[in-house]
């Protein structure tokens, strides 16, 4: 009776194993053969590939959204890691609210968002005045670029740098500071490489969120150009054959970074688990 039991769970353990393999490769379907259409569309024409590759105007839209996502995750790093940790590590009255503030920028439209930074950046703005005074500018200037990939993504990294926190088990932190480390000590050499993991994580993730943004950049800063605005004004003014070789062209180099990251993030990973051993 016992043995009869024990098949009918595991048969159906097999059916749910089944189902959710079924599901899982139904996403990952549609996602192959939406990106896929467009790759193998552009493959027919070549030489218009080759000529978006060698179209400065292309190559410089692209550069600029790489470099200015690279530039606001950098500080989403910097600033959203004591964050991350103090949200993870402290219980205080508020905490829900702060957390809920860090998670608007994924729930509102990110025209309104583009709407509200450039009431605050633009150069009436209320920090955008001050600091246009200095010759600090951020409307249609690539500092605005940054700013709107930054509201856009820091919550990614936030969120998965405070789970990478939670993760880490208290009691290292405790041992090391009796044994005479200091705080700051302890976070660098004990808490931040065991959530090292995470961190990387979520800053993939905030660079793959920032460089996609389109609408919030657009009112912002339509000038310089990123890549997602060169492409929505060649799509508008000219058609696909002019969007779609600038748009493979983007994603070719940014499945070839993410492939990288997801390597070291792979490497570090290794390296974590053998320090933990």
């Amino acid at each position: 009776m016992v043995r009869v039991a024990g098949r009918a769970k595991k048969v159906r353990a097999e059916k749910i194993f089944i189902l959710s393999l079924f599901l899982g490769i139904f996403l990952i379907a549609f996602v192959c053969i939406t990106l896929g259409n467009m790759f193998y569309t552009q493959a027919r024409d070549i030489s218009a590939l080759i000529e978006a590759a060698k179209d400065i105007n292309v190559l410089e839209a692209i550069w600029i959204s790489i470099s200015a996502a690279f530039i606001a995750t950098l500080i989403a790093f910097i600033f959203g890691t004591p964050l991350a940790y103090f949200l993870a590590r402290k219980e205080f009255f508020g905490k829900s609210i702060i957390e809920g503030v860090v998670d608007v920028p994924l729930m509102i439209p990110h025209i309104v968002a583009g709407i509200a930074i450039y009431g605050v950046f633009m150069r009436h703005g209320i920090i955008g005045a001050p600091l246009n005074r200095i010759g600090i500018v951020f409307q249609d200037a690539f500092a605005g670029i940054v700013v709107a990939m930054l509201f856009v993504s820091f919550p990614f990294f936030v969120n998965a740098a405070k789970e990478g926190f939670k993760d880490v088990d208290a009691r290292f932190e405790r041992v090391a500071r009796s044994l005479g480390a200091s705080q700051f000590r302890t976070f660098f050499e004990v808490t931040f490489p065991l959530a090292s993991r995470s961190i990387l994580s979520g800053a993939i993730m905030c660079w793959g969120r920032a460089i996609s943004e389109f609408s919030a950049v657009l009112i912002i800063a339509s000038f310089p150009r990123s890549a997602p605005v060169l492409i929505y004004e060649r799509f508008t003014s000219f058609g696909l054959r002019y969007a779609v070789p600038v748009s493979v062209l983007l994603i070719s180099i940014c499945l070839l970074i993410f492939i990288i990251l997801r390597i070291l993030s792979t490497k570090k990973l290794k390296k974590t688990e053998i320090c933990e051993e």
